[in-house]
Formats: structure tokens, sequence, C-alpha cells
């Protein structure tokens, strides 16, 4: 292993770890403790880990460097079938038009996207993040995302109370969150 490479493991093994820590504290906020304990240990298998390390780079996921190396992810079609907070795990052949299409997500599953994605804004975004982040990336692939309407009206509504009224009254908001 080169010196870069070496150095490149201890970065990931940084990130990933931070990550599951600001993940976890949002899961206890939201209610959700024991999804926080269990989120994302699929990263630490060898397809995830060592694809992370290869395609490192600090300032986003590793999947997006793989994706500009193969115009795919292997690390991602990995990660998205293990883990049910990704709203790409929840898609089916639909019976009556034979086509691909977005299942509705259980609520506990939308509860630890929302915390994912706060905690991946954080890590990635630094000093330059607020509490409009994750709504702004939100959007920003909004037109060509394949998610469930309810969904998505959900996870957007719960971005939005984050930038308009912060991390507390939210996560207080979610933990009372019985059904969408």
């Amino acid at each position: 292993m080169t010196e870069l490479e070496l150095q490149n493991m201890k970065k990931h093994l940084r990130t990933v770890l931070r990550h599951r820590h600001e993940v976890l504290k949002n899961c206890i906020r939201a209610g959700i403790p024991v999804q926080g304990l269990l989120h994302d240990l699929s990263k630490f298998s060898p397809e995830e880990f060592m694809n992370g390390v290869k395609y490192f780079q600090g300032t986003r996921s590793p999947h997006e460097g793989e994706r500009d190396a193969y115009g795919f992810s292997y690390g991602w079609m990995h990660h998205k079938g293990r883990n049910k907070h990704h709203f790409e795990y929840w898609t089916d052949y639909d019976p009556v038009t034979r086509k691909l299409s977005p299942v509705k997500m259980p609520l506990k599953y939308v509860k630890e996207m929302f915390c994912d994605r706060v905690a991946a804004s954080k890590i990635y975004m630094k000093e330059n993040y607020n509490d409009g982040s994750a709504l702004a990336y939100f959007l920003k692939g909004k037109p060509t995302r394949m998610i469930h309407p309810e969904t998505s009206k959900l996870l957007e509504k719960l971005l939005i109370m984050l930038r308009d009224k912060g991390e507390r009254y939210t996560f207080a908001y979610i933990r009372r969150l019985k059904k969408y």
C-alpha cells in the first residue's frame, strides 16, 4: 500500500466515523437511537470501504469519484441495497406498468434519512454548513430523483422546517411524528 493510499484510508475512516457519530447524535434527538447505532455498518464491508479509500476526496462522497471514473459506483450499488434509509432502496417493479417505481418508505427510515442528510451536509460542508444546506442539496436533485411522492413531500417538509425553525424544533417534531 502506498503512502497516499494509507493516508486516504485514515482520512476515509475518520470521515466515516465522524459521519456515523453525527447520525447517531441526530437519531438520538429524533427518538430512533437503535437506528443510529446500526446506521451505515455496510460502509465497513470490503466492497464499500476499499472503494471509499480509493476514491476519497474529503469534500464529497467517494461514490461521486467512482462515478466519475466508471459512470456508476460499485460502492453505492452495494450501499443502497443494504441500507433502508436510502430512498433508492425503496424501488420495485410495478405489477401493472412492469416498470421500476418508487415505493413509499416506512416512517422510521424517513426519519433516519433526514438524520443522515443533515449529518452528511455537516461533514462535507464543514464551516459552510447552515440549516438550509441539506434542503438546498435535496432540491438540487429533485427533478431527476425517483422517490415516492409522499416520501419526498415529508422529507422536504422536514428539511424546510430545519431551515426555517432550526434543529431543536425539527427534532422535537420528528420525535412526535407517528405517521405521514
